[in-house]
């Protein structure tokens, strides 16, 4: 026989079989789904990361009194709650130390408490503004870029004055039709002149990086007070080169300013770019097995499925096969027949379960922002996985099949 001839025979007999054929390869199109969709998710996400959606600026490592991931519980969070602040003045005393060693120091306060909502002429944010007091070298430290105006520098931040650098969302709801360089707004109660718009920066994971507006850090300080708030302290080396020796003297620094001694562990957390993406990847790489897992029992339960219903195949057809054996069809033929009904049903359910999976996975992406990509690797790996699952679970039902006596198959009711 034919290979063409052996397939037409094949899916005319799952053709008359149609409910018990779909729903077998609905268990297959399930597994399958389960790991693509998280798998394209995953690789949505990281190649976000990987293509610039840092937290922070190149060559720059942080110290802060919490960890970058603070959703944390129980005993480790409340290990972090309770270490001291790193105060205004601990964080100045680290700039003086570190003044010469480094091409940019950034100190910045976040006020997420504030729910900041700005006016200008009646007209309204959203009450969702982030507020950071900070100085000049924000920008540098988390990949920000000034649009037009100026940026905060150092007077600013000696004088305390009351200026103030807007995000591009700020800027498009209260300056729609002029510009806002020179205008007076208030936000969270106080007024505060324009100085600066910076350039649209767009959303990471979900969360809008464009609300934000930043003042310098001492009029943050007299304005929202200090008492309970905590600064981090964003250090940027000369080059990739420098880096580890800059880190090494920045450790060391800040271990000063704490008032650590030498038996001390350090009290404060060290993170950068790098230490985000691992962090990620690590997260990763556990949801990845996890899905692997859950998917591989499913595989396998579906696998089952397929070798059951090819038993039962067999069963009612073995006169058919007596007569196909008696007017010339060879043992091989009819392995092959039965093997083709069995990875065509495994292959069926796969290529849905990949399509589903692309689809959901991709729409988590759009749901986070995030660029949507074709996990072209899991998708054929889904492929040759399903094609042993059907190989593998339909071996022995066609094995069977093959080895039927056509005299005993012909009498067979």
């Amino acid at each position: 026989m034919f290979f063409g001839e052996i397939i037409a025979m094949a899916l005319n007999s799952l053709g008359a079989h149609k409910l018990r054929s779909g729903l077998t390869m609905i268990g297959i199109t399930i597994g399958v789904f389960s790991i693509i969709s998280v798998m394209t998710a995953i690789g949505a996400l990281q190649n976000s990361i990987e293509n610039g959606l840092s937290f922070l600026g190149s060559n720059i490592f942080q110290f802060a009194k919490y960890p970058a991931n603070v959703n944390i519980g129980g005993e480790i969070k409340k290990k972090y709650q309770n270490r001291r602040n790193i105060s205004y003045r601990q964080a100045l005393h680290y700039y003086q130390l570190m003044e010469g060693d480094a091409r940019e120091i950034c100190l910045k306060c976040f006020g997420y408490e504030l729910k900041g909502q700005a006016v200008y002429n009646g007209v309204k944010t959203t009450p969702s503004l982030l507020i950071v007091g900070t100085n000049r070298s924000f920008l540098t430290a988390n990949a920000y870029t000034l649009g037009y105006g100026r940026n905060l520098n150092d007077e600013d931040v000696n004088l305390a004055r009351r200026v103030i650098v807007v995000g591009k969302i700020i800027e498009k709801r209260l300056f729609p039709h002029e510009s806002p360089i020179g205008k007076v707004i208030r936000v969270s109660g106080h007024t505060y002149t324009i100085i600066g718009v910076l350039a649209e920066k767009g959303t990471s994971f979900g969360q809008s990086q464009d609300d934000l507006c930043i003042m310098p850090i001492t009029r943050f300080f007299e304005d929202f007070g200090e008492a309970k708030r905590t600064v981090n302290i964003a250090t940027q080396a000369f080059s990739a080169e420098t880096y580890n020796r800059t880190l090494d003297k920045a450790v060391g620094a800040m271990r000063i300013v704490r008032g650590l001694r030498a038996n001390q562990e350090n009290d404060f957390e060290i993170y950068s770019n790098d230490s985000l993406k691992s962090a990620f990847i690590s997260v990763a790489g556990i949801v990845r097995i996890g899905a692997f897992v859950i998917s591989f029992i499913a595989l396998v339960a579906a696998g089952i499925g397929i070798m059951n219903i090819m038993l039962v195949s067999v069963t009612e057809r073995t006169k058919e096969i007596g007569v196909r054996k008696s007017i010339g069809a060879r043992s091989r033929d009819i392995l092959r027949q039965f093997l083709t009904e069995a990875v065509f049903i495994s292959e069926a359910g796969g290529i849905l379960g990949i399509i589903l999976g692309v689809i959901g996975g991709d729409l988590l992406a759009v749901w986070l922002k995030v660029d949507i990509i074709f996990p072209l690797g899991w998708a054929l790996a889904g492929l040759i996985v399903c094609s042993a699952i059907g190989i593998g679970f339909g071996f022995y039902p066609a094995y069977r099949a093959a080895a039927l006596d056509p005299i005993e198959a012909l009498r067979y009711e």
